[in-house]
C-alpha cells in the first residue's frame, strides 16, 4: 500500500470527497485533517467492524503524530459512546494491537494510557468508585475530566483530596461543595 492509496482508500470509505488526495499526500497538514474528518464520520458510524482496519490504515502515516492524534481522537469519541466499560474494554482490545505499528513507544504508551483512562470512567460512570491506587493511576487529563463531569460524591471527594493537581483538586471540591443534599 501507498500513502496515497490509504489516503484515497480512507476518504472514499468515509465519503469525503471535498479533500484532493494529491493535495494531502503532498501536505501533512492538510493529511492530518483529513484524518480527522475520517475519524469523525468513523466514530458516527454504528458499525464498529471497520474501526480497526482504518486504524490500521491510518497508522501506516510516516508522520507518528497526525496518526497518534487520529486515533486518539477515535478512542475519544468511540468511548463516549459505549454503555460501559465491558463493551468498549472488547472494543479497544481489538484496536490496540494495532498500535505496535507506532516506532515511538512514548506514543504506543500513550493510546494505552487514554484506553485505560476511558475504562476508568466507564467504571465510575457505571457506579463504580475506585480507590485511591485506581485514581493516582488516571492521567492529570482524566482526573480533570472525572473532577468536571463526575456526579458521584464519593469519586469528587476523592478527586478533592488526592488529584495530582492544585486546580483539579479544587474543581472537585468546589463541584463536590455545590451539590444538593
Amino acid at each position: 500500500m501507498t500513502l496515497r492509496s490509504d489516503v484515497a482508500g480512507l476518504l472514499a470509505e468515509a465519503g469525503v470527497l471535498d479533500v484532493d488526495v494529491d493535495e494531502a499526500v503532498a501536505d501533512e497538514h492538510v493529511r492530518s485533517s483529513a484524518y480527522q474528518r475520517v475519524v469523525s464520520v468513523t466514530a458516527d458510524s454504528r458499525s464498529r467492524d471497520r474501526d480497526r482496519a482504518i486504524v490500521a490504515t491510518i497508522l501506516r502515516e510516516p508522520n507518528e503524530l497526525a496518526s497518534k492524534s487520529a486515533v486518539v481522537a477515535l478512542v475519544d469519541r468511540i468511548a463516549m459512546k459505549m454503555t460501559g466499560p465491558a463493551e468498549f474494554r472488547q472494543w479497544s482490545a481489538g484496536l490496540l494491537p494495532e498500535t505496535d505499528r507506532l516506532k515511538a513507544e512514548g506514543n504506543r504508551e500513550f493510546i494505552r494510557r487514554r484506553v485505560r483512562d476511558w475504562l476508568l470512567y466507564l467504571s465510575i460512570e457505571n457506579g463504580h468508585v475506585p480507590t485511591p491506587a485506581e485514581l493516582a493511576e488516571a492521567t492529570n487529563w482524566m482526573q480533570r475530566l472525572l473532577a468536571e463531569r463526575s456526579t458521584s460524591p464519593e469519586v469528587l471527594a476523592l478527586l478533592a483530596e488526592s488529584a495530582h493537581t492544585r486546580k483539579t483538586r479544587n474543581i472537585a471540591r468546589n463541584r463536590a461543595g455545590n451539590r444538593p443534599r
